[in-house]
C-alpha cells in the first residue's frame, strides 16, 4: 500500500515541474501537492498560475489555481492588499469577469493583472480642499439654524409685524383670496404684495416702485418657514433662477395661504 501511495505522488510532481518550465531544486522548491481535497480553499493538487498583481503603484506576486474564478481572484487580492472585493476593479485584457475562470479567459503564467480601487481608510483619508470643508460646515450650520434666526433675515424681521398685514389663521388652510396678498415685507424691508394671475399663469410681485410679472413655470422652488414666535405667519422665498442666490424673499405671509401659494406656483392648482 505504501508503494502505491508513493507512486501516485511522483507523476503529479513531474507534471507540475514541467508546467513551471524547470525541475525542482533547493532554490525553487516545487508546489507542494498531495491528493485533491474534498472542498475548501486548499490549492493542493490544482494546476497553478503565477500572476503579477499591480495595485496602487505596488506589485505583488500571486500564485493561484488556473481554475479559480474572477471572484476567487478578488478574494486573494483582498488578502494581499486589504482592498475589499466590492471596491476592486480587476483588469486583464478588459474588466475581469467574476463568473469565469482564469483558464476560460486564457490567463497565462506571468500575466500582469491590474487592480484599481481604494480601501475604506484611503477614502476617509482623502484631503478635502479647505474651502470645500468650510462651505459644508456653513451649509450644515445653516440647516441647523432656523431661517428666521439668520442674520440676513433678522434685519427685516426685527422691524416687527407690519401694521397693515393681512390677518392670519394658524393651522388653517384656505384658497387664495381674490384680492392681492398685501402688507408684507421684501428682503430690503419695503412693502410688497403678491397677485396670482391664474388666467395668465403669472405671479405679480408688486412694490411701491414697480411690478414684476413672473411666469409661474419659471419659478424653480418655493421655500417657507414659520416665523419663530409668530408661527401664524411665514417667511417665503420664490426661487427665480437655478441657485439660492436668486431667491426673492417675502416676510409675514399669512399661514393659511402658504399651501395654496406653493401648490399654485409649482403647478398644483387647487380650487376649494
Amino acid at each position: 500500500m505504501e508503494s502505491e501511495g508513493s507512486q501516485s505522488e511522483e507523476p503529479v510532481l513531474c507534471e507540475n515541474a514541467g508546467q513551471g518550465g524547470a525541475l525542482a531544486d533547493e532554490k525553487n522548491p516545487p508546489v507542494q501537492v498531495s491528493a485533491v481535497s474534498n472542498g475548501g480553499d486548499s490549492d493542493v493538487g490544482k494546476e497553478m498560475v503565477d500572476l503579477k498583481i499591480i495595485w496602487n503603484k505596488n506589485k505583488y506576486d500571486l500564485k493561484t489555481p488556473l481554475d479559480a474564478t474572477g471572484a476567487n481572484l478578488k478574494e486573494r487580492i483582498h488578502s494581499l492588499t486589504g482592498l475589499p472585493p466590492a471596491m476592486q476593479k480587476v483588469m486583464y485584457k478588459g474588466l475581469l469577469p467574476e463568473d469565469k475562470t482564469l483558464r476560460e479567459i486564457k490567463v497565462t503564467n506571468g500575466a500582469k493583472i491590474m487592480v484599481v480601487g481604494s480601501t475604506i481608510n484611503d477614502v476617509l483619508a482623502v484631503n478635502t480642499p479647505k474651502e470645500v470643508i468650510q462651505q459644508e460646515v456653513k451649509a450644515e450650520e445653516n440647516k441647523k439654524e432656523p431661517l428666521c434666526r439668520q442674520k440676513q433675515h433678522r434685519k427685516v424681521l426685527d422691524k416687527g409685524k407690519p401694521e397693515d398685514v393681512m390677518p392670519s389663521l394658524k393651522g388653517a388652510k384656505e384658497r387664495l383670496p381674490t384680492v392681492p396678498l398685501s402688507g408684507m415685507y421684501n428682503k430690503s424691508g419695503g412693502k410688497v404684495r403678491l397677485t396670482f394671475k391664474l388666467e395668465q399663469d403669472q405671479l405679480w410681485i408688486g412694490t411701491k416702485e414697480r411690478t414684476e410679472k413672473i411666469p409661474m413655470g419659471s419659478i424653480k422652488n418655493v421655500v417657507t418657514e414659520p416665523i419663530e414666535g409668530h408661527e401664524d405667519y411665514h417667511m417665503m422665498a420664490f426661487q427665480l433662477g437655478p441657485t439660492e442666490a436668486s431667491q426673492y424673499w417675502v416676510y409675514w405671509v399669512p399661514a393659511q395661504f402658504v399651501d395654496a401659494i406653493k401648490d399654485t406656483v409649482l403647478g398644483k392648482w387647487q380650487y376649494f
